[in-house]
């Protein structure tokens, strides 16, 4: 029993330690596990081995408490640099000041918790795991039990339609069909057998094992419990993602580094005038209270509760667009998505199998319509409804068929009989009442050796009553068993073997699986040796037609990955399904030329599958550790990965891509990897939610741009205040600058959170997360802006109507605060879109958002309890239009400088003049 349990958790799938059960015999698998494969384990040894494996069920990692979410916020280096202009406050007697301060340090902190909680109870209300449960015998009875309770030994009865509960060499089985794309992605059936395969026989190609949570699409086995739990291939998996490590999201490095140049020039300018001031003589605790107003001016105290409520604002509109994200840092990330990396089935294609072509009489027909959907039609090449003899062809699809589909596309049975089933509706011709109008006397069922199904049934041939055979299989095997075909006009002829091979290889080549369909009219002498031996009786068989089966696209999927490239961004498929079949689809899609398989993607080194990997854009039979290594290498190459997929085998790429998207009706394991859960399984809603994040990270560009401008006015002006010795190095009151950083700033920023979604934002190309937010452009152009405002702010503070003090209130010290407050309410309105001009419509929303923080400046100067409070006077008429004409220069400099990036950009654009030929003699 030891040798069950043997297997490393953090070992690879595809190189699976321990016993290779699917290589041994049956009695070798009984025998090493101890049980009798007639009597299964008796309570006394399930509830020993219970106690040895533990649970079948897999580890889920714990959720962080909102006690670590508030520390984590807590932590941030800006909401430090406010804990300690706060205590400064305390220290120096400036209690109202250190209170607001302290007032913003926890709405900050409640702010982000509440958010990143929001979104974590989003999550969190996805996973309502179901328990299934399993019939086990034990003790010599069948029993239920819940799949949790199993252990290794257990012996298990499955049929289908059963959902596997944990891994099992097979017994026996008959007629066993299973569907893996749960954990290999193959979305075919796959026929399945007791006997042994080779040791070293990859994971999709184990016939004789099954594996948790893949289901059992037909027939019946009984099965050998062999692992469960964590050691289940899905488990090894799960185990996968404690090895990848989920890094921050660009925006958080970006800002992180910002924060860090913020400190240092905050820090820097209070150093400075620290230092200037003490050579001076200036008693410490003025200049603590002077350092305190620099400190609070230099610090964008806005910026965290900024960009928390804007990703929360993106957060709850991708919830709305059916999209949850786990932390709201992925809204941005979103933005900056320059690859995608896709899962085929069930998130490009429907998973439902459909026909899309038939070859009957010599002539490709088409099949409209898609997935277990009765709408459709079969049509001729000439886009006519083609005229097929139902009792040709569609008593071949429906009679030697066992699987059933409802008007609302439920299915039970074989997906690819159901695709069977379907077609014979859109030629009229209903399975339920075929099969009760014509019963079988006796079949051959399907099997794998001989990959066949045959029915024999009595119906109406031609007036008269006969015995029919059908028959459905491999199109090798059917069509060397037929000597005759039905032409288009329903005649038998002689079979036209190379016409039905062409026919063949052109399905091949589109991807699409073959299916033959084939009929044998029987005499009534026939009738003994067909019940004797039916095998027996399959020869001589007149081919009925050929079908091409596909799991069809999704009707968005094409649009999406269309509007996906116009923005920029790469799409890969990486799945499961063979190269060929893989490289059909993707064709289809549209994606980029280059398709590759799992085993010549192992032989390429990271050398060269680094130069090759711009070429090559689908990828089939690929095993979770090649989609892993694909995604860390599109990621070495600076592109910011978006990872697709609602199966078990993509968990730990999702995990390692810098957004891995996982879909609503996928593992519970791939969606406790993801940082999107897409609920409508929607490709085309991811690339809405990299247009979302777009606009979020073009409105906190739109910000930085306006905060960065105001930071760098304030530290100029009271660098320039002390260096001169202009009022003693006060440029305006501590309560000045915080109600300018709070309340006015405030509805700058609602303005600019609220300005409508700038046109064209899919058909720029993927931001470059190596550039950052703090690049040089852009710090030149919050210098420029900064530097125009601190002008125009220095000039009351130099010639203003009165000598400023630095302890009392005075006009001039008002005047400079009412100018900065006006620029700040002009800069959130002139900067809230870039290199739009912000004068031109849509203006009405940011205009009337802004009229309060004017209302607000004029209140600061008029109501004794607020001149009381910010050290205020009262202004003439002609000192108001001076504060006003003041702002002139600020626009002026802001719009020209934003037609000079119109202008630039158009001239990027404009083709280039043709080279006048050079003519010589």
């Amino acid at each position: 029993m030891t040798d069950a349990a043997a297997t490393s958790t953090t070992d690879a799938p595809e190189e699976t330690p321990g016993p290779a059960w699917w290589s041994l015999t049956t009695d070798e698998v009984t025998t090493r596990l101890g049980v009798d494969p007639a009597a299964g384990l008796v309570e006394g040894e399930v509830n020993g081995r219970l106690a040895e494996y533990g649970e079948n069920a897999l580890a889920s990692a714990p959720q962080p408490s909102w006690v670590r979410i508030a520390l984590k916020q807590l932590f941030e280096l800006m909401t430090l640099m406010l804990v300690i202009v706060a205590i400064v406050s305390l220290v120096i007697g400036q209690v109202s000041t250190a209170i607001i301060v302290g007032i913003l340090v926890l709405y900050n902190v409640w702010r982000g918790t509440s958010q990143e909680l929001k979104a974590k109870r989003s999550v969190d209300a996805l996973s309502k795991l179901q328990v299934p449960q399993a019939r086990v015998v034990r003790g010599g009875a069948v029993r239920l039990v819940d799949a949790t309770n199993i252990v290794p030994g257990d012996v298990v009865d499955l049929e289908a339609g059963d959902l596997v509960p944990a891994d099992g060499r097979i017994l026996r089985a008959a007629n066993l069909e299973t569907q893996e794309a749960a954990l290999t992605g193959e979305s075919l059936p796959i026929p399945k057998g007791p006997t042994a395969t080779g040791a070293d026989t990859a994971l999709a190609d184990r016939t004789s094992m099954v594996y948790q949570n893949t289901s059992i699409t037909r027939g019946t086995a009984r099965i050998v419990v062999v692992e469960t739990g964590m050691r289940t291939e899905v488990g090894r998996i799960a185990s996968l993602l404690t090895t990848v490590e989920s890094g921050k999201s660009p925006l958080g490095r970006e800002l992180d580094s910002l924060t860090k140049v913020l400190g240092i020039i905050a820090w820097s300018a209070v150093a400075i005038i620290i230092a200037i001031g003490l050579l001076r003589g200036q008693e410490l605790d003025e200049l603590l209270f002077l350092g305190t107003a620099v400190a609070i001016s230099a610090i964008p105290t806005g910026l965290p509760a900024f960009v928390q409520s804007l990703l929360g604002w993106g957060a709850n509109r991708l919830a709305a667009q059916k999209a949850i994200v786990t932390s709201l840092n992925d809204v941005e990330t979103l933005g900056a998505t320059s690859a995608i990396c896709s899962d085929k089935t069930g998130t490009l294609t429907m998973n439902e199998m459909t026909v899309r072509t038939v070859w009957f009489g010599g002539a490709h027909l088409s099949v409209t319509g898609g997935g277990y959907s009765f709408d459709g039609r079969v049509l001729t090449p000439a886009g006519d409804e083609a005229e097929v003899h139902p009792g040709k062809l569609a008593q071949a699809l429906v009679l030697p068929n066992d699987a059933s589909v409802s008007p609302d596309g439920d299915v039970v049975g074989d997906p690819t009989e159901a695709a069977l089933v379907v077609l014979a509706a859109k030629l009229g011709v209903d399975a339920d009442e075929s099969r009760r109008t014509h019963p079988r006397l006796a079949e051959v069922p399907f099997d794998s050796d001989y990959k066949y199904m045959a029915t024999f049934h009595r119906m109406e041939v031609r007036g008269e009553r006969h015995l029919v055979e059908f028959v459905k299989g491999a199109p090798d095997i059917v069509l060397g068993r037929c000597v005759s075909m039905v032409d288009a006009s329903g005649e038998i002829v002689p079979v036209d073997a190379d016409a039905a091979t062409a026919a063949l290889e052109e399905m091949s080549a589109s991807g699409l699986r073959t299916l033959a369909l084939a009929t044998r009219t029987l005499d009534a002498s026939d009738e003994a040796d067909m019940l004797r031996d039916p095998q027996g009786m399959v020869h001589d068989l007149v081919l009925a037609g050929i079908v091409g089966i596909v799991d069809p696209l999704r009707a968005e999927a094409k649009d999406a990955v269309a509007l996906a490239q116009r923005a920029g961004i790469e799409v890969r498929m990486i799945t499961g399904d063979h190269a060929v079949t893989a490289g059909a689809i993707g064709a289809e899609l549209g994606l980029g030329p280059g398709a590759i398989s799992g085993a010549d993607l192992r032989t390429l080194d990271d050398a060269k599958l680094n130069s090759r990997l711009g070429h090559l854009h689908v990828f089939g039979r690929v095993t979770p550790q090649d989609k892993l290594r694909l995604v860390g290498m599109l990621q070495s190459q600076g592109e910011v990965v978006a990872m697709t997929g609602d199966a078990v085998n993509d968990a730990a790429a999702i995990k390692q891509a810098d957004i891995g998207v996982a879909m609503g009706s996928g593992s519970e394991v791939t969606k406790q990897a993801a940082k999107l859960v897409l609920t409508d399984d929607n490709f085309s809603t991811l690339v809405h939610a990299v247009e979302l994040g777009r606009v979020v990270y073009d409105k906190i560009v739109s910000y930085l741009r306006f905060q960065m401008s105001q930071l760098f006015s304030m530290i100029f002006l009271f660098l320039a205040a002390s260096a001169f010795a202009i009022n003693d190095g006060v440029a305006m009151f501590p309560g000045m600058v915080l109600f300018l950083n709070f309340f006015i700033t405030l509805f700058a920023v609602l303005a600019i959170a609220g300005d409508p979604t700038p046109p064209g934002i899919m058909d720029r190309p993927p931001r470059d997360p190596k550039q950052g937010i703090t690049n040089p452009a852009s710090l030149a152009e919050w210098l420029l802006y900064g530097v125009t405002i601190f002008i125009v702010s220095l000039v009351p503070l130099v010639w203003g109507p009165d000598a400023p003090s630095p302890t009392d209130p005075s006009a001039s010290m008002t005047m400079v605060y009412i100018v900065v407050g006006f620029a700040t309410v002009l800069s959130a309105l002139l900067m809230r879109r870039a290199p739009e001009s912000g004068l031109l419509p849509p203006i009405s929303s940011a205009a009337k958002m802004l009229v309060w923080p004017v209302l607000l400046l004029v209140a600061t100067t008029e109501f004794g309890f607020l001149q009381a409070a910010l050290g205020t006077v009262s202004l003439t008429g002609w000192q108001w239009l001076e504060c006003i004409a003041l702002l002139l220069p600020v626009l002026a400099v802001v719009e020209a400088h934003k037609w000079w990036l119109r202008r630039r950009a158009r001239a990027a654009k404009a083709p280039k003049p043709a080279r006048e030929p050079v003519v010589t003699d």
